[in-house]
């Protein structure tokens, strides 16, 4: 096994481990606290860590099998299925994404026609075209046979296996690639970089904190998907160059977490009253156990029975007058 390949593995784990501990750490939040769950913007953070937690127990360990193995770990179906959830649920958190550029740029914009603007209604319109938009271009691959293992990724992925032979088929592959990435991935560029804009504009007219807004537009540089580089790279594309681009790709699992959740005020709040509510609970534990074993020793076997509800009052007897 090659270096590059062997460190690209333990890259993907690290991705894989961090994916997965802050998406719960949000899930468990908007599932804790009331005030986030009547929040919009909510709707769109739930579905993309919902893609996010997905993606990450589905499509990157069979990755890291696949360099670790230096091959195919799973049936041709098993592989179409999990090709299929790639390109699904990327492109939807893609979408997702752009959703929360908007919802964030109208919120900054027109504060104060935020909430007749934009409605839970608009949000579930919204995740509604997300899902058919990703459900569309993931069917038609599956139904094309374009998916399957691609050795320069080393992963379960769009791609097509009689392209070479057949020159219909290639020139069908590239114009359903460059649809999905203008419709998709590169619709998600524009708008994020637009909307942005206008935010950072706004925000430093004011006067005001810019809150995440810097960290938001530099995730776009680990947000280009690596089919891009595939078309568009002269001649034939180098594997690490390709698994590096795949890395790429999946640490915005990673990212999303703190870019559109953990890092604003009202998550880092729920944070904090989980965590004083768990410490709480071990340091009562703690301090309670010695405290009742050393009442035991000195009480013994005399310690006498103190009264409850249940227990019934003791006689009193009528003293001789």
């Amino acid at each position: 096994m090659h270096t590059a390949d062997l460190a690209a593995s333990v890259f993907v784990l690290g991705i894989i481990v961090v994916s997965l501990l802050s998406n719960i750490v949000v899930l468990i939040c908007f599932l804790y606290d009331p005030e986030i769950r009547k929040q919009v913007p909510a709707l769109f953070t739930l579905n993309l860590t919902l893609c996010n937690l997905l993606l990450s127990v589905s499509n990157m360990p069979l990755t890291v099998a696949g360099l670790l193995s230096q091959g195919h770990t799973g049936g041709t179906v098993f592989c179409q299925v999990v090709g299929f959830l790639d390109l699904f649920l990327i492109t939807n958190s893609m979408l997702t994404m752009a959703a929360l550029s908007i919802d964030r740029w109208v919120a900054v914009v027109f504060p104060l026609s935020y909430h007749s603007r934009i409605r839970h209604r608009d949000a579930v319109i919204a995740l509604g075209y997300t899902w058919l938009h990703s459900l569309c271009f993931s069917t038609v691959a599956a139904c094309l046979s374009w998916l399957g293992y691609h050795q320069l990724y080393a992963s379960c992925t769009l791609m097509c296996s009689g392209c070479r032979a057949n020159h219909r088929a290639k020139a069908q592959f590239i114009v359903f690639t460059v649809a999905l990435q203008a419709l998709s991935f590169l619709l998600t560029l524009v708008v994020m970089c637009v909307t942005y804009l206008k935010v950072l504009q706004v925000a430093r007219f004011h006067c005001r904190r810019i809150d995440v807004i810097t960290m938001q537009t530099l995730v776009l540089l680990v947000d280009i998907h690596p089919r891009i580089l595939e078309l568009f790279y002269p001649g034939p594309m180098s594997p690490h160059w390709a698994v590096l681009s795949k890395c790429l790709a999946y640490s915005k699992a990673a990212t999303d977490p703190f870019v559109y959740s953990l890092l604003r005020h009202q998550y880092r709040k729920t944070c904090g009253l989980l965590a004083n509510k768990i410490l709480k609970r071990n340091l009562f534990n703690s301090s309670s156990a010695p405290w009742a074993e050393s009442s035991l020793r000195r009480g013994g076997p005399h310690l006498q029975k103190t009264t409850t509800a249940n227990d019934e009052p003791p006689s009193i007897k009528p003293s001789a007058q």
